[in-house]
């Protein structure tokens, strides 16, 4: 691989952020499809995966050739994921134009307290994500959601007892390898207790380490073994990190709790660096080079994809970030992808 490469491994990114041509209102006009201008764009920013939102389908046979279509553009096998939790975060099941499967919510498995629910729904959504080209799920979510008056989180969450919780997300976890699904628990080291939302900005959460071990982390730490990977929120742990970063951009939090103490050795993704808890308070080049020395191995959307693989790109060539710690992190990357 070359430097360049290596480097765009570290990136999932939407297919949007390929189009070079000026947004008109904010809005992009190639987002359903890939073009040439596109795939000349990737060969200059090759990247190591993208993730389909809504925006990105218009129905089954569009969805089918944009993800083969990503898959032909890349040297190396991207990731194709996308956020398919079940219940109201479910970008194909609540398209009007697919024909399947569709839950409640996971809050409604979980008062079943049966995980055999969890694993029928991982599994069935596992299954028809896998027909449309995808690899990745952004799921499970593994918060507990602690606070009635969370905004984000709520029915999403499979209840507010961590061991019910930790049960179900190990289901659900089976549910989607079943079919040759990598999954991802989200939102390290838990987004359950909050009021505000990390998509429109700063969020801060004051419960002491203990607190969280006690609770909040218990899904994490009972499932390092089978997870895939890990997404870690933007909140800032008032009580517990010294340098006041939100959870994805603190080295404290990631290399020194999660890997160090927790001794997790996966894949860790940041949540969207396009959010507003990161994006009104970093720049694109800041917010990517921080996210990666704090110890993630892929960073999600950032808000200039450009920007952000200069940035870390020019950090490798300068020696603030070492080629080794990059290789690190690629190796995790091509182990997710079964490469």
């Amino acid at each position: 691989m070359t430097l360049e490469e290596k480097v765009g491994q570290i990136f999932i990114i939407c297919t949007e952020q390929l189009d070079t041509a000026p947004a008109v209102d904010g809005v992009k006009s190639e987002d359903k499809k890939l073009t040439a201008a596109m795939i000349e764009t990737l060969k200059k920013y090759p990247a190591g995966g993208f993730i389909i939102m809504r925006n990105n389908i218009e129905n089954p046979e569009q969805l089918k050739k944009l993800t083969a279509d990503l898959k032909a553009s890349c040297r190396i096998a991207p990731i194709i994921a996308v956020d398919e939790e079940g219940g109201r975060v479910a970008r194909i099941a609540n398209h009007g134009s697919f024909d399947v499967p569709k839950y409640e919510s996971m809050e409604a498995i979980g008062d079943t307290g049966d995980p055999e629910n969890a694993y029928e729904a991982a599994s069935t959504i596992g299954g028809y994500i896998k027909e449309y080209g995808f690899t990745m799920d952004f799921a499970p979510v593994a918060d507990i959601n602690t606070n009635p008056e969370n905004i984000v989180i709520g029915n999403r969450a499979f209840g507010s007892e961590p061991e019910l919780v930790s049960r179900m997300v190990s289901a659900y976890l089976d549910g989607l390898h079943s079919q040759g699904i990598a999954g991802s628990m989200k939102h390290f080291p838990g987004h359950g207790d909050t009021q505000a939302d990390t998509h429109s900005g700063y969020v801060a959460v004051y419960k002491t380490w203990d607190e969280l071990m006690s609770a909040e982390l218990i899904p994490f730490i009972d499932n390092f073994g089978f997870a895939d990977s890990v997404m870690v929120a933007h909140i800032t742990l008032k009580n517990i990190t010294v340098d006041n970063l939100p959870a994805t951009l603190s080295k404290e939090l990631i290399t020194g709790r999660l890997r160090g103490e927790l001794g997790y050795n996966g894949a860790v993704i940041t949540d969207a660096l396009n959010m507003g808890a990161i994006h009104e308070n970093y720049s694109s080049a800041e917010s990517a080079v921080l996210a990666f020395e704090a110890g993630n191995d892929i960073l999600l959307i950032p808000y200039d994809y450009r920007e952000a693989f200069d940035a870390v790109l020019e950090a490798v060539r300068s020696g603030r970030i070492s080629e080794e710690r990059l290789n690190d992190s690629v190796r995790r990357i091509l182990a997710l992808k079964n490469i």
